[in-house]
């Protein structure tokens, strides 16, 4: 053995354990390195975590000092940083190419301690080399408080990083150099030419990984970005990687659970059942028998993901200023959502708390559920849960069981979205199956949220075509999009086409219609009019498609339309019954009582027939009306007396009973008016 690891804590069981590796190191005449392993407090890029830094200094010397003092010039040291204290062992054991590792017993009294993943027994069985574990528990606890210094030791430096990053770069610009990246982006029209992009821009997003797979799902939901073909491609978007090896699979269970996975499991079956980007899926019985299904997060998929998120955002800031990319993409606000999305699929827990969520929702469809989750096993990159033993839906057996499922799947997605605002947002028949006369929903890795406004406006958009309201439909789909206040749109042509949508999807069977497809056909329809309605709704389409296919496969005859309006009428009934309350009934009747005493007050006082003060009206300039009014007055006067003036001129100038200077007094005096309202009318416009 040319060298032995022993690890240590500075306490006095600890040093039991340092005492013997260094007796057995002189016997073999063989190195000794004594491991520290330090508890991270603080943020290393934090003001505490660069004080700390320098105790981490101190914590070696030390340590180097207890080194020479037990093995002599044998005797090496090491401090390292980790929040897994067994973890940092067994990298230690690997880089420094350890013979033999030295650990104490503290922690393995029985099986209850065993199970809580102390590091003698993860270490004994994950170590490459000969582990010994000595018998310090026989002079008790007596540890002494973890120092918790924090500013890793080995951290990357900043060159490291940024060159892979550069590396990452490299291969996607090869990878887009290789499908064409100008042909990708081209603007051609042509149908043909249009697909062949669409295809080989989805084989390059698969080809490079989850990020861009995950990215290619967001596009797909997104019609106002992408034209028809690209959305149609990338809908059809799989995962193409190979499984992970037994040891992979093992190695991350065992680190997650904290102990063999033998402990847990009676049996893994090593062909997974799906493999994907971020994790793949077995089969597995737990020690008491219960049948489960393990989702198992790639070793690498964490750092590989938040490596191309690092570059998405470099991309993002370098086309932030400029407004001929932003016109086409606004690349900040997809970074920002691809960002969330990713990260929530990254912690498995999110997965299992949405499980949970949905259960709830489910809870008036007996004829649907989700798979039970065994939280206890369950951890940032591990998901154990109940195994479905059941088949896909469409060999669901005929009869009421699967109609009466098939109303309930459609009538809950209208739930999901219309009234929880929280929906599976992958619900094709593959995530689907039949088992004990239910429909089990699987797969939560992606779901919808849809804020309460929204979903308001949704069930009128559903009443809408439930009533062959055009003009209330596009009035609906307006306020949807924030944009039924603005002057400059064709209204007619807008509501043409939706009139046309109507007609062509009212009277048709649920196996010649799909509601999904209706709402992204308004989306395209209000992209063409320049309406940008929320991204949510094209998820929400999207959703609902897939839905409908499920629901046609299990019962063809359903009208969509009638479930959606008996829904809406009993969730309005609902509220009416909830709103029955003896108490509040009285309150409200006794205020509206006094509102319309008050009303007719107010009508009588208005009228004159009760005292009280009148009705007053408040104009605002009123010192301009005035003078307008003066003004008109003024003007119609002249006009009246030169008028009067002049015909009476008219009259007695063909009288012989009249003097001869009437007349002529008369036309003088209306000349001079008509001249006076002359010059009053160009000195106001002048």
């Amino acid at each position: 053995m040319n060298r032995i690891l022993v690890a240590t804590d500075r306490s006095k069981t600890a040093d039991r354990a340092v005492r013997f590796a260094a007796a057995l190191a002189d016997r073999y005449g063989s190195e000794l390195l004594i491991l520290q392993v330090l508890l991270p407090q603080s943020e290393p890029a934090t003001e505490a975590g660069g004080a700390e830094a320098t105790r981490v200094g101190f914590a070696s010397e030390e340590l180097q000092k207890f080194a020479r003092e037990v093995a002599g010039p044998r005797g090496t040291a090491r401090v390292v940083i980790d929040t897994d204290p067994s973890r940092a062992i067994l990298q230690t054991i690997d880089q420094a190419d350890v013979d033999a590792v030295v650990v104490g017993n503290v922690g393995m009294a029985g099986r209850r301690e065993f199970l809580l993943g102390n590091i003698p027994n993860r270490i004994s069985h994950n170590a490459r080399c000969t582990v010994i574990i000595v018998n310090t528990a026989a002079l008790g606890d007596g540890k002494a408080p973890l120092p918790r210094w924090a500013e890793p030791e080995g951290t990357e430096p900043r060159v490291q990083v940024e060159g892979r990053l550069l590396r990452r770069a490299t291969t996607i610009g090869q990878v887009m150099a290789k499908e064409g990246l100008k042909e990708l982006f081209s603007r051609s029209k042509d149908e043909g030419s249009m697909r062949t992009r669409a295809r080989r821009f989805r084989e390059a997003l698969e080809e490079l990984g989850p990020t861009f797979a995950k990215l290619g799902q967001i596009l797909s939901t997104r019609p106002d970005l992408l034209p028809p073909a690209f959305v149609e491609e990338l809908a059809a978007l799989q995962d193409n990687v190979p499984p992970l090896t037994e040891a992979e699979v093992v190695a991350v269970m065992e680190e997650e659970l904290g102990v063999p996975w033998e402990d847990v499991f009676e049996s893994i079956d090593p062909t997974p059942m799906a493999a994907g980007t971020i994790a793949e899926v077995h089969r597995a019985t737990l020690t008491g028998g219960e049948r489960v299904v393990v989702k198992v997060q790639r070793p690498t998929a964490e750092e590989d993901i938040l490596q191309d998120l690092a570059l998405f955002r470099m991309f993002a800031e370098k086309t932030a200023d400029r407004p001929a990319f932003k016109q086409l993409v606004d690349m900040g606000a997809i970074v920002e959502h691809l960002s969330e999305s990713l990260k929530r699929e990254l912690d498995f827990r999110q997965e299992a708390s949405n499980i949970d969520r949905m259960k709830t929702v489910l809870v008036p469809f007996p004829r649907l559920d989700v798979p039970g989750v065994y939280h206890d096993y369950t951890s940032a990159r591990l998901l154990v849960m109940q195994e479905i033993q059941g088949v896909p839906i469409r060999r669901a057996p005929e009869g009421e069981a699967r109609k009466e499922a098939a109303r309930q799947l459609l009538e809950s997605y209208y739930r999901q979205i219309l009234s929880d605002g929280f929906f599976h947002a992958d619900p094709h028949p593959g995530n689907l199956l039949w088992w004990q006369d239910k429909i089990y929903f699987l797969d939560f890795g992606m779901i919808g949220e849809v804020g309460p406004d929204v979903r308001q406006l949704l069930v009128l958009l559903l009443m809408a075509f439930w009533q062959e309201d055009v003009a209330f439909l596009s009035d609906v789909t307006l306020m949807i999009a924030g944009q039924d206040q603005r002057p400059d749109l064709d209204l007619v042509k807008f509501q043409a086409e939706l009139g046309d949508l109507l007609a062509r999807y009212r009277h048709l069977s649920l196996k010649d219609i799909q509601l999904g497809p209706i709402l992204q056909e308004i989306t395209e329809i209000s992209v063409r009019h320049d309406v940008a309605l929320p991204a949510n709704l094209a998820l929400t389409g999207k959703a609902l498609a897939q839905m409908h296919l499920a629901t046609a496969e299990l019962d063809p005859t359903l009208d969509p339309f009638s479930v959606a309006g008996s829904f809406v009428m009993r969730g309005v009934m609902g509220k009416v019954r909830e709103g029955v309350d003896p108490k509040r009934l009285f309150y409200e009747a006794q205020k509206a009582k006094v509102r319309l005493v008050r009303l007719i007050e107010s009508l009588e006082r208005l009228a004159g027939a009760r005292p009280g003060p009148k009705l007053t009206v408040n104009f605002r300039g009123t010192e301009r009306l005035e003078d307008t009014v003066r003004r008109a007055g003024r003007r119609l006067s002249l006009a009246l007396t030169a008028g009067g003036s002049l015909v009476a001129m008219a009259i007695t100038a063909g009288s012989t009973h009249v003097a001869g200077w009437i007349p002529l007094a008369l036309g003088s005096a209306g000349g001079a008016l008509t001249l006076g309202l002359v010059a009053d009318l160009l000195r106001r416009r002048g």
